[in-house]
């Protein structure tokens, strides 16, 4: 299989992912819309973010012994994350 390089595609794969998270969050409250669900929802969501920042930014420094700073260049809004 070929990587994905026509930009029009990668955005149409992100809405589609974007799109498919909403609609499972959204399915999963209705069935039980409860103040408890929503928050549980909330921190799956936040929790994976989190996991993918490390699997993705840590591990990968860690395993091709990369300095923080090739990330840190002004280009690279990773202040938040």
């Amino acid at each position: 299989m070929q990587n994905l390089t026509n930009p029009a595609w990668i955005k149409g794969k992100g809405i589609l992912f974007l799109l498919l998270g909403l609609l499972s969050a959204a399915l999963l409250f209705f069935e039980r819309p409860t103040l408890r669900v929503a928050v549980l929802l909330l921190v799956v969501v936040w929790s994976f973010c989190r996991f993918y920042y490390f699997a993705f930014y840590v591990l990968y420094c860690a395993l091709f012994r990369l300095n923080r700073e090739v990330f840190d260049a002004p280009r690279f809004n990773l202040a938040g994350a």
